[in-house]
């Protein structure tokens, strides 16, 4: 799985790893059953420290997306979709939320955000089917 951390972000950076694996989940990039990246495993990958790795991973079970599995490490939980798809509803809820709160305070119209939101709607589908075509043709999911 291909981790996108921000250290500079808003976001702490354990919570930018809850987010995303919530989001894997819910796009069914991670199953239930499907192992996760050890704690130190993910933390070489990243070049993060160890505890910030477990506390994402101690979050995620707190969540009820992931479980501990005897001496071999942490699963994605088999019921853990429909959390991980309510989860990614609300946050991007919030984000659109932000971003209207801030473009109405700026002096947006709402039909120059419609706009917007249509042209950027394109343009992601379009970014997202070109990635798709070249991981097919590539040999490789994304």
């Amino acid at each position: 799985m291909f981790f996108s951390i921000d250290p500079n972000g808003d976001v702490p950076i354990y919570e930018q790893i809850v987010r995303q694996i919530k989001l894997a989940v819910a796009d069914e990039v991670l199953v239930g059953g499907q192992m996760v990246a050890s704690v130190r495993q993910l933390a070489g990958e990243l070049a993060i420290n160890p505890n910030t790795i477990a506390r994402a991973y101690q979050q995620l079970q707190s969540d009820l997306v992931l479980e501990p599995l005897r001496g071999r490490g942490m699963v994605v939980r088999r019921d853990a979709i429909k959390r991980c798809t309510k989860a990614r509803n609300s946050i991007v809820a919030d984000g659109v939320s932000r971003a209207l709160a801030d473009a109405l305070a700026g002096g947006m119209s709402p039909d120059e955000l419609r706009e917007l939101f249509e042209a950027e709607l394109s343009r992601q589908s379009q970014l997202i089917q070109s990635n798709q075509a070249n991981a097919s043709e590539n040999g490789t999911s994304t």
